[in-house]
């Protein structure tokens, strides 16, 4: 049987982490008993960096059940991308099957048993894809499905109203950590990674304790990296767009000269003045973005560490993760 491992990114999550450990015990038991998973299965919390009792109540947790719960303290906060990353390769020589889902409890456990299944019938990666939005606000919900359109016009393959929510085999965890880039955005890796695929459904639920991680502001920045880190249209459409007002201006200045040779020569402040704003705005908007690009160029080249680990809670028998610090 194959030896599972659930991974779990943790951001201050004290509230919700126990609650998140016994649910997903229950799971790890009853795959268990159906002979679908080894008995060694275990569940990998991730601390990114969180400020409250996290990792002390994650250590309490392994402490009390040293089989079924491990954990990856990281040095500092990286961010759940690079949190969740870290999780998936710690785990890669651990277990042969890994299903990673965040610590709030929105997503259902209960098509974890529906992925194993999957997985048995040789799917690679299975994304959790939800059925509706009827949870979310009226805001999120529009601005959600506006980015999944947006990503699918920038040529940008993802699974539409799929977060991170997913079962990877060993072999497609192992293809993924040969993808060594800083701007990481996972739900538009796994579809370069290859390998066969399929999806289950679910309603996601309310979280069961604490506060959102993910606010306006970082949703945005998630939305920004995965069109700049998988597609050049942007650039493109700047081009485009200048190319038109190249035309449009050509246009101007024969309209210009035919008035001037006609003798109805117009004052041209009004004109003037917003031609110049419209230019001015357009290439600062154009610097600003090909600057997006430099940047993360000069972060790539740089080849930092994405993140360093600082202490492994495993079972005392593996020893594979051990010397992986810093990746």
């Amino acid at each position: 049987m194959d030896r599972l491992a659930i991974v779990v990114p943790c951001y201050n999550e004290e509230e919700v982490l126990k609650i998140a450990s016994q649910a997903l015990r229950e799971v790890l038991d009853d795959l268990n008993g159906k002979g679908k998973i080894a008995p060694d299965s275990f569940i990998l919390f991730v601390n990114d960096g969180s400020r409250d009792r996290t990792w002390e109540l994650i250590e309490e947790e392994h402490r009390e059940h040293p089989c079924q719960v491990r954990g990856v303290k990281l040095a500092a906060n990286v961010g759940h991308q690079f949190a969740l990353t870290a999780g998936l390769i710690t785990a890669m020589d651990m277990a042969d099957v890994t299903v990673s889902i965040d610590a709030d409890l929105q997503d259902d456990t209960a098509v974890i048993e529906e992925m194993m299944d999957k997985y048995h019938q040789g799917f690679d990666i299975v994304y959790g894809v939800r059925k509706e939005r009827r949870t979310d606000t009226v805001f999120k919900r529009v601005t959600a499905q506006g980015f999944y359109k947006i990503m699918a016009m920038m040529g940008v393959k993802t699974v539409y109203n799929h977060a991170d929510f997913r079962l990877m085999s060993g072999r497609a965890v192992k293809e993924f950590s040969r993808y060594q880039e800083s701007n990481l955005f996972l739900r538009g890796m796994m579809p370069l990674i290859g390998y066969r695929t399929d999806s289950v459904y679910y309603d996601r639920k309310e979280r069961v304790a604490g506060e959102s991680k993910y606010p306006l502001k970082k949703m945005l920045a998630l939305a920004f990296d995965g069109i700049s880190s998988f597609s050049v249209k942007p650039i493109s459409l700047i081009l485009g767009m200048g190319m038109f007002i190249i035309f449009a201006s050509v246009l101007a200045a024969v309209y210009a000269l035919i008035s001037y040779f006609s003798g109805h020569v117009v004052p041209g402040w009004t004109s003037l003045i917003l031609s110049i704003w419209f230019l001015g705005g357009l290439q600062l908007l154009a610097v600003g973005l090909v600057g997006q690009y430099i940047g993360k160029i000069y972060i790539e080249v740089k080849h930092r560490p994405r993140y360093n680990i600082e202490t492994i809670l495993a079972d005392t028998r593996d020893s594979a993760a051990e010397g992986r610090e810093q990746i």
